[in-house]
């Protein structure tokens, strides 16, 4: 198993280009299977996650061709649905969270679809009730085999549109919705949707083949099935995830860093929080420069009472961004409560920052006090373990500037979401070996 080792302390600087966005990715490349058409696809990360995802696709018998650096084309017209109902792909699919979105589009073109239940972070119960109400919203019959965890929908007769609540504005069950209902006779309304900007570049997407989808970024999406999908071309957007990691890395770090192509208007309130903690972020075109912080000091709330950042559905603040959050603000100037709603476990690896030093206070699963720092107290190296894709980015944080050389063991948590991290970090002057 390979680890970072870093030694921390050094300031970087330079400019970053963001990889193209895990979770719009997972979602798009599900899509393909909506049409038995070519689907060409850019800017796709070069992750763990989605490499797997790719995989899957092929042993589902989709076309794939490599048409250069984050590029491919995918052709789903000769596909072996069942594949779905072997043991090869009950590991496949349980391997991978994203592999759950695959089962709308089956769904809707094929009349069935089956998963393992899906891995993925351990942050908490993560439940799959959104997306499978919704498929038996639509008229699918679902069952749900409890020795090997195998979910199974099926609709022989094909989908019908249907007006629905969704318990949760969760991403991942609105996008298996959508797939689905695109295809399903009559029209369907989905109140309570999510609007991501990644949910919206799928609908999009499913637009540009041919679907109707109204209400694209509102939480009342209505799509007016039709008869069949066509091909397209698709770009996907920056990473919003890894932007904010960026910011994060160069004020923890002091750096003076240029984060090259954002796309701006698809950050939300990103950017306002981070200025919250005391962080200068220039916009430059469509680049985010971040000068060099000698410190940098959080805001109080107007009555003077210490801010909470909390997450929320879109356009509130994203939760994969709170552990970035939570890290930076061991070095400010001032104390801050991190709120985090949806996950019970994702707080978890503060006991780690606290081994370094950080001052943190862990009120509940999901609150957690920071006193800062100021800078007037270095953190110090350690050597620690990832355990899921956004606390693993917060600990590299926390070691790039923490006094001493520290090691990042079960890395593969990193890699999942974060495209060859280690030499990208390199190119800024970082001081990170991968072994």
């Amino acid at each position: 198993m390979a680890v970072f080792k870093i030694e921390g302390g050094i300031r970087l600087k330079g400019e970053i280009t963001p990889q193209g966005a895990k979770n719009e990715a997972l979602q798009i490349l599900c899509a393909v299977l909506l049409t038995p058409e070519k689907v060409t696809i850019n800017n796709i990360p070069d992750i763990i996650d989605v490499n797997k995802l790719i995989t899957l696709l092929g042993n589902l018998g989709v076309k794939i061709q490599r048409n250069g650096q984050g590029s491919i084309t995918f052709e789903s017209d000769d596909l072996n649905v069942d594949y779905l109902e072997t043991e090869a792909f009950k590991k496949e699919g349980g391997a991978l969270r994203g592999s759950i979105m695959i089962v709308g589009p089956l769904l809707a073109r094929f009349g069935k679809g089956y998963i393992p239940k899906p891995g993925g972070d351990k942050i908490g119960r993560r439940r799959l009730d959104t997306h499978f109400e919704g498929f038996i919203n639509l008229g699918a019959k679902f069952r749900y085999n409890r020795e090997d965890h195998f979910y199974g929908v099926e609709a022989p007769n094909g989908l019908t549109g249907a007006t629905m609540l969704l318990d949760e504005a969760s991403v991942t069950g609105t996008a298996n919705i959508v797939m689905a209902a695109v295809l399903a006779k009559g029209t369907t309304q989905i109140y309570n949707a999510a609007c991501e900007p990644y949910l919206q570049q799928l609908c999009k997407m499913l637009n540009s083949m041919g679907a109707k989808i109204t209400g694209v970024g509102s939480n009342l999406l209505t799509i007016e099935g039709v008869e069949k999908l066509g091909g397209c071309d698709h770009r996907i957007l920056p990473d919003m995830i890894e932007i904010g990691s960026w910011i994060g890395l160069a004020a923890m770090t002091r750096s003076e860093i240029t984060i090259k192509n954002v796309s701006w208007e698809n950050l939300g309130v990103i950017p306002n929080v981070f200025r919250k903690l005391g962080i200068t972020l220039e916009r430059r075109g469509d680049d985010i420069y971040i000068p060099t912080h000698e410190n940098y000091e959080i805001r109080t709330d107007i009555d003077g009472s210490i801010l909470t950042v909390s997450d929320a559905p879109w356009p509130g603040f994203t939760p994969d961004l709170l552990s970035i959050i939570l890290v930076v603000a061991t070095q400010a100037k001032g104390d801050v409560l991190i709120h985090q709603k949806m996950f019970e476990s994702r707080l978890f690896f503060v006991d780690k920052l606290i081994d370094m030093g950080a001052k943190i206070i862990l009120c509940d699963p999901h609150r957690a006090v920071v006193i800062g720092h100021d800078f007037k107290s270095q953190l110090k190296a350690t050597i620690m373990s990832s355990p899921d894709i956004r606390a693993g980015i917060s600990l590299l944080i926390a070691a790039l500037s923490a006094k001493g050389t520290s090691t990042i063991q079960n890395i593969e948590q990193i890699d999942r979401g974060y495209e060859r991290i280690d030499e990208r970090l390199r190119a800024l002057g970082a001081k990170i070996i991968r072994e």
